[in-house]
């Protein structure tokens, strides 16, 4: 087994607790833990490329870190709710 699949491992742990949190608690601790979990499963693909000579497992960690922002950003966005929607039931009602 080399270094790299070790570090795999060990970044893979990590990865439990944020799983966890997006399961279940807060909406606010499901939040962090969206935005934990993108970088670690981006790094989690790296490693996984270089430990399992896999290039196309780079491409996927290219496709992650681009996308986990975004996914973050939504998650924002739904958990603010809808301000101009509020405003226009308070001017109505």
């Amino acid at each position: 087994m080399s270094a790299w699949l070790v570090a795999a491992a060990l970044d893979s742990a990590v990865l439990a607790p944020c799983l966890w949190r997006c399961a279940i608690g807060a909406p606010e601790e499901r939040l962090a833990a969206v935005a934990l979990a993108g970088p670690v499963v981006t790094a989690l693909f790296l490693l996984l490329s270089q430990g399992l000579n896999r290039p196309s497992y780079g491409d996927l960690a290219l496709v992650s870190a681009v996308l986990a922002p975004a996914g973050t950003l939504v998650f924002t966005r739904l958990l603010a709710g809808d301000p101009h929607h509020e405003a226009a039931d308070e001017e109505a009602g």
